[in-house]
């Protein structure tokens, strides 16, 4: 180890613990754990460039424990990103760029947004994979232009964490060989020891997965072994590769070794006994010595030359395959192809009555033709969810026979909650458009990482089918109830529930021109009629008058609905306009969140002010109370039977929702009609 080695070293301790001191809040320990191998891993093997954090071609890395990013922030201080001294200062406080835990959306130079354990690892996976399958698609002899490796650092809680086994799994199978995670053991987690509850062989776990195993016993002192290992595992190139680093936890500090060190700052006392240790002053605070500054500011410098080695690769790279460089750099720009939206299908009346769920199979083969960067995959529900298109290409390892990197087409296998963490990385990497599917109920399997798609406003497509108890006998294990409300309820999200084909196209639209936030399908498992009225234009907005029954100038109810209840919603109206000599308004709302965005006199066109309304959807009422008077839907969980049968039980018929509304009539006769909340 070097004078400028331990220097480095100890400064990134000493400033991460004044960090934490300054904020009172925060977490020393690991980042002074990991500090070496932080050190030897950006100081001479991760290839970016401070000046343009978004260089496509930069190797990734990726804070899985994300507590510790204090040593993260010091990093990218250290090598010049845009990460100052007094940002340093400001962590974890209001508006700063060093929250609490690190955050895509905040921060130059943060990857992802992590902090829930065992999630950037899992986002790694993606990154992996986004980067594998890129390399297939672009690179050509002698044009190795998409070359990078993914870094992660992640502990013990991470490896705990069943979405990274689920993830990891995967990563093995897939042989991705351009992965490498650093292992920081401990050996500490909140409760105390991790002899309390996590004593298995983490090597022999990943070996089983099919993971290059590691071990560098001195994670504290030794530099010469964390370079052969970094180095060895960078070198095989058909595993992901795990190196178990085994520190200590705060080191120096007076609690170092113990679950005290974790996540509370040191104390004046035990902080100033550091820096006297590490031979700082302990008078100064957030100091960092001329020649850290150089030695970082070097490899930085490295990165900006293989930037610009890059660049010149990507010129000759034009010349000799322009359709592949344009293809690259329109994707780059983030820009779809021109034209795509003109490939969806549109619908009339006249139409096939079709599950939404096979309208969908049509969209997304008609995108996956347009759209080359459209990527993802079913976990384990392929045949079901229909969405594998027909002359798709699985994504394998190419000696399997399996399929090759070049494919777009992902087996994600019973991994709901992986399979939405590695979409997650697969968006952050860029250059590709991912979507993850399921059945709607087992979303909450993934809500872990469905909810970061949102927070980190990462364009994901979730593919949900079986929306309801409109799947029928497999019962309310599998019918969603309470699914869709949680979803409503997650900031960032578009969550679609289309009544029809034109329904469905406009859903897609919708979540691929929002490139800033997640989006959800819900598709049925039964056929749903063409409805007269839709259009894709009209579903854009996320609600519109879909139909009005009765020849009154001025409706007697309206009648909002979603998805396989908007037909019925119809056919209600006309029973009631036909029995009853009732003039009803039917409102389709596909998506509430589109339709919270329209102006408010749009809105208020739509939704009729002074009219008594109902909604009719067969998921829980929660929410609905925003929107109508009456909400009629399931709040209870659902049963096993034939759907035709469910439907009548829980009252979601023409006959029996005209029941209700006639009663909503009737009482608002005698009471004023309320005045609804429509400045959302």
């Amino acid at each position: 180890m070097t004078n400028i080695d331990q220097l480095s070293i100890d400064t990134i301790r000493v400033l991460a613990a004044d960090m934490v001191q300054a904020a009172n809040s925060g977490h020393p320990g690991a980042p002074m754990g990991c500090a070496p191998m932080a050190h030897v891993l950006f100081t001479h093997f991760i290839n970016a460039n401070p000046k343009n954090s978004e260089w496509f071609n930069r190797d990734r890395f990726v804070l899985s424990n994300g507590h510790a990013c204090a040593l993260q922030y010091v990093i990218l201080h250290l090598l010049g990103y845009k990460v100052t001294m007094d940002d340093l200062k400001n962590f974890r406080q209001l508006d700063s760029v060093t929250p609490g835990h690190p955050e895509k959306t905040h921060t130059d130079g943060v990857e992802v947004t992590t902090g829930p354990l065992g999630q950037g690892i899992s986002n790694a996976v993606g990154m992996a994979i986004a980067e594998r399958h890129l390399a297939a698609t672009f690179n050509k002899p002698e044009f190795p232009i998409i070359d990078n490796t993914v870094y992660a650092i992640a502990g013990d809680g991470c490896l705990q964490e069943g979405v990274a086994s689920e993830a990891c799994s995967l990563a093995g199978h897939l042989e991705l060989g351009n992965l490498v995670v650093l292992y920081d053991s401990n050996g500490i987690q909140i409760d105390g020891s991790t002899k309390l509850g996590f004593t298995e062989d983490v090597l022999k776990r990943y070996e089983a997965y099919g993971w290059h195993t590691l071990e560098v016993a001195d994670g504290d002192n030794d530099l010469a072994g964390l370079t052969r290992a970094i180095a060895e595992a960078k070198a095989e190139k058909t595993r992901p590769s795990i190196i178990k680093v085994t520190t200590t936890i705060g080191y120096g500090a007076a609690k170092a070794g113990t679950a005290g060190v974790h996540g509370a700052p040191l104390g004046a006392e035990s902080l100033a006994a550091v820096k006297q240790l590490f031979g700082f002053n302990p008078e100064n605070k957030f100091v960092v010595a001329e020649d850290v500054y150089k030695y970082y500011g070097e490899r930085a410098a490295l990165g900006a030359q293989k930037e610009r080695e890059w660049n010149e690769l990507v010129s000759r790279y034009a010349q000799k395959y322009p359709e592949l460089h344009a293809d690259l750099q329109r994707r780059l720009k983030g820009e779809l192809p021109a034209g795509w939206e003109q490939a969806l299908p549109r619908y009339s009346p006249s139409d096939k009555a079709l599950a939404t769920r096979k309208l969908s199979e049509a969209a997304l083969s008609a995108l996956a033709a347009q759209i080359p960067e459209i990527i993802g995959g079913s976990a384990d529900l392929t045949g079901s969810n229909l969405t594998r298109w027909k002359d798709a290409v699985d994504f394998q390892p190419e000696p399997t026979g399996l399929g090759t990197y070049a494919g777009r087409y992902l087996r994600f296998g019973v991994r709901e909650h992986g399979m939405a963490a590695i979409c997650n990385g697969m968006a952050a990497y860029g250059a590709v458009v991912p979507f993850a599917s399921t059945f709607l109920n087992f979303i909450s399997y993934a809500a872990g990482a469905s909810r970061l798609s949102a927070l980190s406003k990462l364009r994901v497509i979730y593919i949900m089918t079986h929306d309801s108890i409109g799947l029928g006998e497999d019962g309310p294990t599998h019918q969603p109830i309470e699914t869709m409300a949680m979803l409503r309820a997650t900031p960032n999200y578009l969550n679609f529930r289309p009544a029809d084909g034109n329904e469905v196209s406009a859903a897609y639209i919708s979540a691929l021109q929002h490139t800033d936030r997640p989006s959800v399908l819900s598709l049925t498992r039964q056929n749903l009629p063409q409805l007269e009225g839709s259009s894709v234009e009209k579903a854009l907005k996320g609600g519109y008058e879909l139909q009005t029954h009765g020849s009154g100038s001025k409706p007697d109810l309206l009648i909002a609905a979603t998805g396989s209840e908007t037909s019925i919603a119809a056919d209600t109206a006309k029973l009631l306009a036909d029995k009853h000599g009732l003039t009803v308004k039917v409102v389709s709302m596909p998506c509430l969140e589109l339709f919270n965005a329209q102006p408010d006199e749009y809105r208020h066109s739509v939704l009729t002010p002074g009219v008594p309304s109902i909604s009719v959807e067969a998921l829980s009422t929660f929410g609905w109370q925003k929107y109508v008077h009456c909400p009629i839907g399931i709040d209870t969980f659902g049963a096993s039977g034939p759907y035709k049968e469910l439907y009548e039980q829980y009252g979601l018929t023409p006959e029996k929702i005209s029941q209700k509304a006639l009663k909503v009539i009737e009482y608002y006769k005698n009471v004023p009609v309320p005045m609804l909340s429509l400045q959302f």
